[in-house]
């Protein structure tokens, strides 16, 4: 029997309890926090204080731990051998997420804190005869959930359809209500949302710096973080807020994109979707419900993120011949006459300001701010992003510089805001800039 099938047990739902023996002989027996799983031969006890089962264990490396299955009460005895602590990297910032929520679970948040995952490698597992419930049905099947996923994303057409494709597989194959899809930008260390399912507002542009929050880390140690519980400083809004006032930065909280989410999520998962070892987005989900994402949904996840990464990947960088006329030109925003549109721009972090609201920053309030100058200067409204690639300006990379998922997330950005600016689409490589209204173009501070 392997570690696979006893993964339930090793959600902290239960507590697993530890029997170590000291060097005099003496045993031990105590309960530990959280156990969690690693791969088919190892799992991670949290180590949190250095006591009685630390001092045990350094002393006599083997323990015996019983765990038992939330679901259906069947219990398992696993002998153990202690083989180090990580006190950084992925696994730590796993358990470190998990604990926060835990403990929060138990009343004991701002009493855990985690020192180490403690690694060990499974050298036995024994099941303990008892009574048993049958086991409860826990959601859609996964394997053709993932299986229907994947056909449809090898058939979508453009990085916008295979995000929207992505999102619809989450909540119909899936039934994922609450979902954010956020692009990396590794320049600036920082995500921004492109689309997003279950809430008021899109919060299409908003951002998310690697390392804060369960998105943040995912992003920066590129692996799935997943919460069970409420964890209160994973909570986004707050988070963000503490993080920028301390750093001075409350000023700027005033012109952010404010992010979507549950105000109390109970259950959050975060998946990195990578190309190789390029991050390029990340996938966010999130319930009301304690427990609700289970081992297996982030097995699940995170197969269908990889078949995303790679997809995006190759949608993203630029090919020869990308420019395309086909596909009829969508309706068109017509010009009225009417008071301009004031658009304001400041070049130093290329912000951009319509009617005195915040609209964007970074490189897509570049491209935003181009598109505007050219009209103003020779009227031009069709665009390529063949020149875009070539514009000085907006200083992209030469290889996989992100452009079509900026563009997109301008086009949402707009809709969200404006109904008299749109970016419209038009063929492969090519799209429309479409006013409703004259445009009166203003250089902010640093403009």
């Amino acid at each position: 029997m392997t570690l696979d099938v006893l993964r339930p047990c090793l959600e902290g739902i239960v507590p697993a309890g530890i029997a170590t023996c000291g060097a005099d002989g003496m045993p031990n027996v105590t309960y530990v926090s959280q156990l969690m799983y690693v791969d088919q031969e190892h799992l991670a006890l949290s180590f949190q204080f250095f006591n009685k089962t630390r001092e045990n264990i350094l002393a006599n490396p083997v323990a015996t731990v019983l765990t038992m299955d939330p679901d259906t009460a069947a219990r398992y005895r696993l002998t153990v051998r202690y083989l180090r602590t990580e006190t950084a990297g992925p696994l730590f910032e796993r358990m470190k997420a998990k604990l926060a929520g835990i403990a929060s679970h138990t009343g004991m948040a701002g009493v855990f804190h985690l020192l180490g995952a403690d690694i060990y490698r499974v050298q036995a597992v024994e099941p303990v005869p008892g009574r048993e419930l049958p086991a409860a049905w826990n959601g859609p099947a996964l394997l053709p959930a993932l299986r229907r996923s994947i056909d449809v994303l090898g058939r979508a057409e453009g990085l916008d359809g295979l995000i929207d494709v992505f999102c619809s597989s989450l909540e119909r194959q899936f039934g994922i209500q609450h979902q954010m899809l956020l692009m990396a930008d590794a320049a600036r260390q920082r995500l921004f949302i492109v689309a997003s399912r279950g809430y008021p507002s899109s919060g299409a542009g908003a951002e998310i710096p690697y390392g804060v929050g369960v998105i943040g880390v995912a992003a920066r140690e590129r692996v799935p973080i997943r919460i069970m519980f409420p964890a209160s400083e994973y909570a986004y809004g707050r988070v963000l807020r503490e993080q920028a006032t301390s750093g001075g930065l409350a000023e700027q909280l005033e012109t952010a994109i404010p992010l979507p989410g549950l105000a109390e999520p109970a259950s959050q998962l975060a998946v990195p979707v990578l190309a190789g070892n390029h991050l390029v987005a990340v996938a966010y989900v999130e319930s009301q419900h304690e427990c609700h994402f289970g081992y297996d949904l982030e097995d699940a996840l995170v197969a269908l993120c990889a078949s995303l990464g790679l997809a995006m990947h190759l949608l993203q960088c630029p090919m020869d011949g990308e420019e395309d006329g086909a596909g009829g030109p969508p309706e068109a925003v017509v010009e009225r006459p009417g008071a301009a549109l004031r658009v304001r721009h400041f070049s130093r972090d290329d912000s951009v300001f319509v009617d005195d609201d915040y609209l964007i920053k970074g490189v897509a309030g570049a491209i935003l701010w181009k598109l505007l100058q050219d009209h103003a200067q020779d009227g031009r409204c069709e665009f390529s992003t063949r020149e875009l690639r070539l514009a000085p300006a907006l200083r992209l990379p030469e290889v996989c510089d992100n452009l079509d998922a900026r563009l997109i997330l301008l086009q949402r950005r707009l809709l969200d805001r404006s109904d008299s600016l749109r970016i419209e689409k038009t063929g492969r490589g090519r799209f429309r800039l479409a006013l409703g209204r004259p445009v009166l173009l203003l250089a902010g501070e640093g403009g």
